[in-house]
């Protein structure tokens, strides 16, 4: 499942000063030139052509059509799980193991700041803790259950419980010491 995560604007070439991302000509499907802009600080985006069929007379002829842009690390960046109103109480409130939840929603600046620490911490404690994300634009009942008035907010849970809460885009040593404190 793909999803959108923003919106990439692209300079005009007549608008670029860096030589660096100055226009590359490249050849099309077709072997006529054409010109796209180089991503040397975005390494991993790519432009991915897109090509459809047209027929013309009785044969069919395929025809480059631009491009889009997409991610080559998209996968590598979903580290955390989401969990809604309906999978609340199966995946966190029934959790044999520890539980963090961080509140977050799409056009929340400061939830894109803590989103990899999530993803770094998700990772150290593997096996120790669970980590879900919910978001509150999607799930508005659990996060009025719980009373997020602010955004990011991070709770952790043992036994179906209630056990720390850190509001903000925090430093990872404050949501260390959190985790420590729970485990």
């Amino acid at each position: 499942m793909a999803t959108v995560l923003e919106t990439i604007t692209v300079p005009r070439a007549s608008a670029l000063h860096s030589p660096s991302l100055a226009p590359v000509a490249c050849s099309s499907f077709s072997g006529a030139l054409r010109s796209s802009v180089r991503f040397s600080e975005f390494s991993g985006l790519k432009i991915q052509p897109t090509r459809s069929s047209v027929s013309i007379s009785s044969r069919s002829q395929i025809i480059p059509r631009g491009g889009r842009i997409v991610c080559d690390a998209q996968n590598t960046a979903v580290e955390v799980g989401a969990v809604n109103d309906k999978t609340w109480k199966s995946l966190v409130v029934e959790s044999d193991v520890p539980v963090l939840v961080e509140f977050w929603a799409p056009w929340c600046g400061p939830c894109r700041m803590i989103h990899p620490v999530i993803d770094e911490l998700a990772k150290e404690y593997a096996g120790k803790l669970i980590f879900y994300k919910l978001n509150t634009d999607e799930s508005p009942s659990t996060a009025t259950e719980f009373g997020i008035r602010s955004i990011p907010t991070v709770m952790i849970f043992k036994n179906g419980e209630k056990k720390d809460a850190v509001i903000g885009a925090v430093p990872k040593s404050t949501l260390t010491t959190c985790i420590e404190k729970i485990l």
